[in-house]
């Protein structure tokens, strides 16, 4: 199967730049999959498909300001992306922007307080590889994540072409996200509010929680011509004894709040043939024809083109109704991406 086949147009004016004040008013495109039947409603709309034991398993991960401002002695820019922290130490692995002139060893000024070491830069494996390197933090206190939250700004996705806000810090975060440790957000989960939680678990609907730690390479197109020569990246995940619990007491359907939750599992299932709490990392890579059997529906945003996302989403829902979505919800201007608006794939 080819990466073009997973190709299609989208006018940029359909990209949404901000969020909506509102998180449960955003458009909601409902697919039905043994139909093939779809209906036009809005995300608060979703009270009216789940049933009394039904149970929404959502993404507690937590976004932290991954995106680094630092200087050279010579005064030039150089933007540093954080991915993941190393070995449990102050070496992290990252991204760096205008970056071709620092050399291994150098030092970059971000504050008084908080400088970072270029260690190492790695060299592709292959042309359709992310060029990463290592970095060393050198911070005041012990808590990175303060020291972010200070001098670093949210990772807002390429495509969101504006520059991030204050704002962004609570918009482009779950309103239940926990446990940090995010470069991305699991942006399914954007459009739930408190208040539609709530509603939610009053209509005896049980709540389970994952966490996956998204990475980059989530949203990253896949620039080989075979998709079986892609490569997906390593994300980290824990499922706690908690969610483990509903699973063996299920009565009714399993809905995933996005193609996180779906992945992590996806790949525990694939493993160990039932969901059980565990602590463990993925690069599962689904695509047609491969069979969904962790959950029965979907909770999802609408993905980029020739990304790992879409493939995923066309191999629970199959490809051609997919991309029959996609087209009306073009048609229709939906609002497209992290901030826009929402499918529910239905059975």
């Amino acid at each position: 199967m080819k990466t073009s086949d997973f190709n299609y147009y989208l006018p940029n004016e359909l990209i949404a730049q901000y969020p909506l004040k509102e998180r449960e008013q955003c458009r909601m495109l409902h697919l039905k999959r043994t139909e093939g039947k779809i209906e036009h409603k809005h995300f608060y709309d979703i009270l009216d498909y789940l049933k009394k034991d039904d149970i929404l398993i959502l993404n507690n991960t937590k976004v932290y300001p991954a995106r680094v401002l630092a200087k050279r002695e010579s005064g030039a820019n150089v933007e540093i992306f954080l991915l993941n922290p190393l070995d449990n130490s102050n070496h992290w692995e990252a991204l760096t922007k205008n970056a071709k002139r620092v050399k291994e060893g150098e030092i970059l000024n971000v504050a008084q307080c908080f400088k970072i070491k270029l260690v190492k830069k790695y060299s592709p494996k292959n042309e359709n590889e992310i060029p990463k390197c290592e970095v060393e933090l050198f911070f005041e206190g012990d808590d990175i994540y303060q020291t972010l939250n200070k001098y670093g700004s949210v990772p807002l996705p390429p495509y969101i072409t504006r520059k991030s806000t204050n704002n962004d810090k609570d918009d482009y975060q779950t309103v239940y996200a926990k446990t940090i440790g995010s470069a991305a957000c699991p942006t399914a989960g954007l459009h739930f509010s408190r208040e539609l939680l709530q509603k939610i678990k009053d209509k005896g609907v049980k709540l389970g929680y994952i966490t996956l730690n998204v990475g980059l390479g989530t949203f990253m197109p896949v620039k080989t011509d075979n998709i079986e020569e892609h490569t997906m990246h390593f994300e980290s995940f824990e499922i706690p004894k908690e969610t483990e619990a509903l699973f063996e007491n299920k009565k009714g359907s399993i809905i995933a709040a996005g193609t996180t939750v779906l992945r992590c599992l996806e790949a525990v299932y694939q493993k160990h043939g039932k969901i059980i709490a565990t602590k463990d990392k993925t690069d599962i890579f689904i695509y047609p024809p491969y069979q969904i059997k962790s959950i029965d529906k979907l909770i999802t945003n609408f993905h980029l083109p020739k990304s790992t996302l879409i493939m995923l989403v066309s191999a629970f829902a199959g490809k051609e109704l997919i991309f029959k979505a996609y087209k009306t919800a073009v048609d229709e201007k939906y609002r497209f991406f992290s901030y826009g608006d929402c499918m529910f794939i239905d059975k």
